[in-house]
């Protein structure tokens, strides 16, 4: 058959009308498809985005009179102390630095120290953070963000993921370590919806643990995790008087140790 000859064919026109019919049947399904599916990212954002709402933090001015002085012993950043980590990881030797800067941030009108966190794999610096944080009067040790810069391996910087203030963009400032923990108790470290949304829990108090640089009495074990990262599950080992000295990665099972304080 040539190709003039289809305008010889009787059902022609039929045939057309048929397939045009077809073509919007078929377009009518696809948008409907697209509305529900968005339908149910809706649905699935709003939920998630409550199960944040439903955080509501006390922050009250009134309990942060010395809010720059720390004294709790689990986690104390010394003024003028540089702490150091290092273990090997799947990506190669991280080494990380962490150091309280001689300067504060006003945060939702509460002052915060500054600790400046640098951390290097196989001596490449691959991201530097600027941490707040702010002492409650019961002696919780609070989070209120951080300012972050992410590095490829020839240094050039990549981005700022990861960075959140708490009182900017309905972000929430958690608690990095309880004035008085014990066994079982949870509490968020962080909260900026589908940004940052780490979580701990005490696993164990008064344990003895001895790492690198030596052996720690009355310590504790936390479980860290986050929902943004499900596979990332982690335990962190704090002393009195010296803060986090052992971070286990339980996906990969590797470990990272504090070996000086400076």
């Amino acid at each position: 058959m040539t190709a003039l000859s289809i305008y010889t064919d009787p059902h022609y026109e039929l045939k057309q009308k048929n397939m045009k019919q077809i073509a919007f049947l078929l377009s009518i399904s696809l948008l409907t498809i697209i509305a529900c599916r968005k339908n149910m990212v809706s649905e699935e954002f709003a939920s998630e985005q409550k199960f944040g709402h439903d955080y509501k933090p006390e922050v009250e001015l009134t309990n942060f009179t010395n809010s720059t002085i720390i004294t709790n012993p689990l986690y104390p950043i010394g003024a003028g102390k540089k702490y150091i980590f290092e273990g090997q990881t799947p990506d190669g030797l991280e080494h990380i630095e962490e150091q309280r800067l001689n300067t504060t941030k006003l945060i939702l009108g509460i002052t915060c120290i500054v600790v400046n966190f640098k951390a290097y794999v196989d001596g490449i610096l691959i991201e530097e953070a600027q941490d707040w944080y702010a002492q409650d009067n019961s002696g919780n040790l609070w989070y209120f963000g951080e300012a972050v810069d992410n590095y490829d391996a020839d240094g050039v910087l990549l981005d700022h993921a990861g960075s959140w203030e708490a009182g900017k963009h309905n972000a929430k400032p958690g608690i990095i370590m309880l004035a008085d923990p014990q066994q079982g108790d949870a509490y968020r470290e962080e909260y900026y919806f589908r940004h940052a949304e780490d979580e701990a829990e005490v696993l164990e108090t008064g344990i003895t643990v001895t790492t690198p640089l030596g052996t720690f009495n009355n310590c504790i074990k936390t479980r860290n995790w986050t929902r943004l990262e499900p596979d990332l599950n982690e335990h962190k080992i704090f002393a009195p008087g010296y803060g986090l000295i052992k971070e286990i990665n339980i996906t990969d099972n590797t470990e990272i140790f504090l070996i000086a304080v400076q």
